[in-house]
């Protein structure tokens, strides 16, 4: 280690020893990780005695590992520099500065304190929520929790469910472009009770974004509980109307959501946020039956869809490689990941789609739709026909065109 990271790693250890200790964060992310967005590392008491928490903090999830101070000082210490280009120190006597630039040697400035208490080492500690259910009277209203702001029996999965979305959406917002000073519009399409659109709303408001957020269901006494729930509790900038994903008309929105969508609905809704110019796009696919039929391999993975279980999963994994493949191809930089743990539903699969600023050539991304498609025989595909996206070149009318589209 250089003279600098030392020092900081000295101090570091000198807090952790005295108790004075808040945290330290690595930050100024340059490695191989494009999700990697930070780590943090604060004092926690368990067991086994005194620990350094150490959270790598991911785009849409977050990791921690509990180490003890010689550890987690090795791997601290291996990502500095190498992924991370800066880093700060808090403790109650003073506050360390670590800025590493790419081409150069690593500088340790000293400030004044800006914390008067250390970390509390509890690591049963309540953590923070995005929607707490003590201040969201809509839940109690839509049967999530009681009259006193707690978590009903049998909702604890759907309560998760709502604090993991509401912290996908505000991370996957974050990416974007600074919001217009116009009101936000989000369209949940397929919206159910409508737990995740409440949850939208309150979080937009809450952070400031004035939204305009409409649900669309097509259960009638849904779409009503939806609205009157809304009435009750001042949403006004939400509102639930009839239809389905297939006949809803779209202008012009900023965030389409449309989870656990039945087969081609979410084909349906990825195509309306595509053509209704959407910023960001979050699917959560459901039922994939359309392509299972059409599966074709060359005898490497003939053994594979010859089982109708594994065809089956093969079709879910080709289908959503498509889909995240063709919004790629629309002008989306497109993330596919793990939703909810497995162990609430098996359904937990989401694709976040994020409006990209610069074009890019659209000729590979064709080429490599195509070949995922020729390689396991796909003539068609719901989405590719909503797009306008030929799957098989010969048959494409503009097949040599400039952009390859």
């Amino acid at each position: 280690m250089s003279p600098a990271v030392e020092k900081l790693f000295a101090h570091l250890r000198e807090a952790f020893a005295q108790g004075t200790l808040v945290k330290l964060t690595l930050g100024t992310a340059r490695g191989g990780d494009a999700t990697l967005r930070n780590i943090i590392a604060r004092p926690v008491t368990l067991r086994a005695g005194p620990r350094l928490a150490v959270l790598f903090r991911h785009t849409t999830r977050d990791v921690t590992r509990n180490l003890a101070l010689g550890e987690a000082v090795a791997e601290l210490a291996a990502w500095l520099g190498r992924d991370f280009g800066s880093a700060h120190l808090f403790t109650t006597a003073h506050e360390w500065e670590l800025h590493w630039p790419a081409d150069g040697a690593p500088r340790l400035r000293q400030y004044p304190p800006k914390h008067c208490t250390p970390a509390d080492p509890r690591h049963d500690r309540a953590k923070a929520r995005l929607i707490e259910p003590g201040t969201a009277p809509w839940l109690h209203a839509l049967g999530v929790t009681t009259a006193e702001g707690r978590v009903c029996n049998g909702m604890e999965a759907k309560f998760r469910q709502i604090q993991k979305f509401t912290e996908i959406l505000g991370h996957s917002l974050a990416q974007l472009p600074p919001p217009p000073t116009r009101p936000l519009r989000l369209v949940d399409m397929g919206c159910g009770k409508g737990y995740l659109t409440f949850a939208a709303y309150d979080w937009l408001r809450r952070a400031g974004r004035e939204p305009q957020v409409r649900g669309v269901e097509a259960r009638a006494d849904l779409v009503a509980l939806g609205n009157r729930v809304a009435r009750e509790h001042g949403c006004a900038g939400l509102r639930f109307e009839p239809g389905t994903i297939a006949t809803t008309e779209l202008e012009s929105v900023d965030v389409l959501v449309a989870l656990h969508a039945c087969d081609t609905a979410t084909d349906d809704a990825l195509a309306k946020g595509v053509r209704a110019g959407a910023a960001l796009i979050l699917a959560a696919p459901c039922c994939h039956r359309e392509l299972r039929p059409q599966l074709r391999a060359g005898p490497a993975l003939g053994g594979l869809l010859r089982y109708g279980i594994l065809r089956e999963r093969q079709a879910e994994l080709v289908t959503d490689a498509l889909r995240a493949a063709l919004l790629e191809w629309a002008g989306y930089d497109t993330r596919v990941f793990e939703f909810i743990a497995p162990e609430h539903t098996a359904k937990n699969l989401m694709i976040a789609a994020t409006r990209r600023a610069e074009d890019r050539p659209r000729a590979p991304l064709a080429a490599a739709v195509r070949d995922l498609a020729a390689f396991f025989g796909l003539r068609s595909q719901r989405l590719a026909g909503q797009l306008g996206f030929t799957l098989v070149e010969s048959l494409s009318a503009d097949s040599h065109a400039p952009d390859g589209g």
